[in-house]
């Protein structure tokens, strides 16, 4: 069902893990058919996780974790700092999100699923080979064998959702996990200190949203750019991953902030911007948007509250021009870790 489900949010232009960052260059493609061993051994184990973030004004503090993904996949999260402040606190904010405006009920949104599914494939019934040029198509089959196998179904997606499926296939064989460790723990101790946990949501208002799907399944998508990052991404970047998903667990900020921050979904999300679906439902600066939305909670939460908890991607925090830079010019003070 998830994975029906990914139209819809790519739709909806998603921030949060798969936020469009400033990202340093990535490091050169391999040649074609070349895949790196991996040199770096991810963390297993209780692991601390990073610091707290800390903005403060007239003696108000905001406590910000930095999340990320992939993260080691054995690793055990030792939370007793975010329980113990968020105990403390007030309130909880969400980490940003869009949701989609409309009053399906389950029956009616499970219904969508054949039609997400439709939407996944190439609306002309091509394959990948006929869609993308040859020497990506050598670079995929070259991952595809090593990562997925034999599935012949991914070959009629496509390029966006294919590079999607490879991209999750080859995190979960270099021991490391898309899965978030932080919001459970998060609304756990929210729930057992009676936090109040606040929304920072923007909501899309799609008032047919079967049709929309229909739109998007007949919607010419120039998605090739996108498809060649993730292989790229693949190609050159998991090592570079690991190592990050190792810094996070070990609360190492330094070496995070050393770490290029790669991020092949600002091309994804710009090829579906392009689409006219998203054109019509004015997704172009969903992003803004949302930042925006946030940054008003948490003024609002600054202001009310002694304490007050939140979670955000470590890469929206470490950014230039970011929301800790954003709310350091709106004159608050900002510690780091």
């Amino acid at each position: 069902m998830r994975r029906a489900f990914i139209v819809l949010a790519l739709l909806a232009l998603l921030p949060g893990a798969a936020a469009a960052q400033t990202a340093p260059a990535q490091p050169a493609a391999p040649p074609s058919g070349d895949i790196r061993d991996f040199d770096t051994l991810v963390v297993t184990g209780e692991q601390p996780g990073p610091g707290l973030w800390k903005v403060m004004r007239g003696g108000h503090v905001l406590w910000i974790l930095g999340t990320l993904s992939p993260l080691p996949k054995d690793m055990t999260w030792l939370s007793r700092q975010v329980e113990a402040t968020i105990a403390e606190s007030q309130e909880v904010i969400a980490p940003p999100s869009v949701s989609f405006g409309t009053e399906l009920g389950v029956v009616r949104t499970m219904m969508l699923i054949p039609t997400a599914l439709k939407a996944r494939k190439n609306p002309d019934g091509k394959t990948l080979q006929e869609v993308v040029p040859a020497d990506l198509y050598a670079r995929w089959t070259t991952l595809k064998a090593r990562y997925i196998g034999r599935d012949g179904g991914v070959e009629k997606w496509r390029p966006i959702f294919a590079a999607q499926e490879l991209y999750e296939a080859a995190i979960k064989q270099s021991g490391m996990s898309l899965k978030g460790v932080v919001q459970p723990v998060v609304d756990k101790a929210a729930k057992q200190h009676d936090v109040p946990i606040t929304e920072a949501r923007v909501t899309l208002k799609i008032d047919d949203p079967k049709a929309t799907l229909k739109e998007f399944s007949a919607s010419a998508l120039d998605d090739r750019e996108c498809f060649a990052k993730t292989l790229s991404r693949i190609e050159s970047d998991l090592e570079s991953m690991r190592a990050r998903g190792n810094a996070w667990a070990i609360g190492d900020i330094a070496t995070l902030r050393t770490l290029p921050q790669g991020d092949q979904y600002r091309t994804c999300l710009e090829a579906l911007a392009a689409t006219g679906v998203a054109k019509r439902l004015n997704l172009g600066d969903l992003r803004q948007r949302v930042t925006a939305h946030w940054l008003e909670r948490a003024e609002d939460a600054i202001a009310k509250n002694n304490s007050t908890f939140a979670t955000l991607p470590v890469a929206d925090l470490l950014e230039t021009g970011g929301l800790l830079d954003k709310l350091r010019a709106a004159g608050y003070t900002v510690e780091d870790p």
